[in-house]
């Protein structure tokens, strides 16, 4: 029941779409400009970059809200089994922000939510998410490369440090949780397959924060 909980509550908060209520707040639906998708990296192209650090601050958070209530709502009552229902709580975030159900299942790809989820689960991850996201979008400028980056290094890093006893759990609990983190890792690289085939063929869009992204 717990893990339902903390599924459900995950998906409603994911469901607050933030790049399309700032789209909307500024007169425009974002899914009609762009790339067409709800997240950070196609509002920063489309509104600025004001509107994408705000947008990219509004699906941290929800995500970092969602994991830190598992957390209070059941750190005590479950310590056994608390970063396991962390870890439902943002997977429902995720998922919430990918498939809206007001929005006909149409959203973002999850990685501003993500981003929430490795500041949020445990501090190891921090250091890991900071130097694969920047390293590669400061050298190459590709949103994609460094977040495709970051899902591979917080699921291994994931498993090393659950197998070092990290989080103080049983192994069954411990495998749940890495099948759940393999889910929303092969569920990032899916909703990113295009951008990995641009990437292949060097054709990848880049991004700039302080200027005007290729075309």
């Amino acid at each position: 029941m717990e893990r339902i909980i903390c599924l459900v509550v995950g998906y409603l908060l994911g469901n607050f779409q933030t790049a399309y209520f700032y789209g909307k707040a500024h007169g425009i639906d974002i899914r009609q400009h762009g790339s067409g998708n709800a997240g950070t990296t196609n509002t920063l192209r489309v509104l600025g970059t004001k509107a994408g650090l705000i947008v990219f601050a509004g699906d941290v958070l929800k995500c970092i809200i969602g994991v830190c209530a598992a957390k209070l709502v059941f750190g005590n009552s479950h310590p056994d089994m608390m970063y396991l229902l962390m870890m439902y709580a943002a997977a429902g975030v995720i998922l919430g922000h990918d498939f809206p159900f007001y929005m006909n299942f149409k959203g973002g790809k999850g990685i501003a939510c993500t981003a929430g989820l490795v500041l949020s689960l445990h501090p190891a991850f921090i250091p890991m998410g900071v130097i694969l996201f920047f390293g590669a979008f400061l050298t190459t400028h590709y949103v994609s490369l460094g977040s495709l980056l970051v899902y591979a290094g917080f699921m291994i890093e994931l498993v090393v440090l659950g197998q070092y006893g990290v989080f103080h759990m049983s192994q069954a609990y411990l495998i749940e949780m890495y099948a759940i983190a393999a889910f929303l890792t092969v569920m990032a690289y899916w909703k990113h397959r295009a951008n990995i085939v641009r990437l292949l063929k060097g054709e990848e869009r880049r991004t700039y924060l302080t200027k005007k992204s290729e075309q």
